[in-house]
């Protein structure tokens, strides 16, 4: 892919990068729908960088989500072209697709990948597929060093960020993946005032019942025994570590098991 083509596409949103197959692949297709005037149905999971694609198709049309029906109706009077995201939460669909057609509106949609209509196949010329991260590592990475640059300057420093315990939160793509880096590059260097204060801000308005010191001791357990279990490989090292016995330790591993 030529350096130009990708450094465009990244202008458009950092959330999509082209470093897999696939993904270089449905950029390839985009760019070759900017010069057609054809509609093209975006499928896949959310964070995998539908919106972004559709958007650089389209650069200049509006782009709104399904859902806004009485604004998408009233958009569409007055559009040559538009982007619709989401497309499988428009409570009327198919009117939406009969003034598309009746005006000769040129779209760009994007839906989740299951999504199915009778008459998409009659609106959209193509459709392509973006994978999940899941299915990409060679993206995972980019992204994560891309979110770690965006880090640094948001919190304005220069530390270096470390990858020895991360695993990839991939739950909603690039979305969860760009809030977890986040997180763990503010939390890699907070100290004890700043883990309390979160706490208390936490807690603050749970509090209020008369079993709380029971209900909450899991938030300060979890991570121990978690942490301690990572580090030390062993129940029997991590009992001996913190000072308890090991039939005790394991009880609070099952108590808390559910975060275990």
């Amino acid at each position: 892919m030529r350096v130009v083509e990708r450094t465009k596409l990244l202008a458009v949103d950092a959330n999509y990068v082209t470093a897999s197959a696939s993904s270089a692949e449905a950029f390839k297709t985009a760019t070759l729908l900017k010069t057609l005037s054809v509609n093209s149905l975006i499928t896949g999971e959310t964070g995998v960088g539908k919106k972004s694609l559709a958007s650089y198709i389209l650069p200049d049309a509006p782009i709104l989500d399904a859902s806004n029906h009485d604004e998408l109706l009233s958009t569409l009077e007055s559009s040559k072209e538009i982007v619709i995201t989401n497309l499988e939460n428009s409570p009327n669909i198919k009117k939406v697709l009969d003034i598309i057609t009746l005006k000769n509106i040129r779209i760009i949609a994007t839906a989740k990948s299951s999504y199915y209509h009778e008459n998409i196949d009659d609106i959209f010329s193509v459709k392509f597929d973006i994978p999940p991260l899941s299915q990409r590592p060679e993206d995972i990475d980019e992204l994560v060093q891309k979110f770690i640059k965006e880090a640094s300057r948001i919190f304005t420093t220069n530390q270096e960020f470390n990858m020895k315990n991360f695993k990839p939160d991939l739950s909603n793509n690039s979305t969860s993946l760009r809030r977890q880096v986040m997180i763990s590059y503010l939390l890699q260097d907070i100290d004890d005032n700043e883990l309390m204060d979160i706490m208390q801000n936490y807690l603050i308005d749970k509090l209020g019942s008369n079993s709380d010191y029971k209900n909450f001791l899991y938030l300060y357990e979890v991570p121990l025994i978690k942490s301690g279990l990572q580090r030390f490989k062993s129940q029997l090292q991590l009992a001996d570590k913190l000072g308890l016995n090991r039939n005790t330790l394991r009880k609070k591993i099952a108590d808390n098991s559910a975060y275990l």
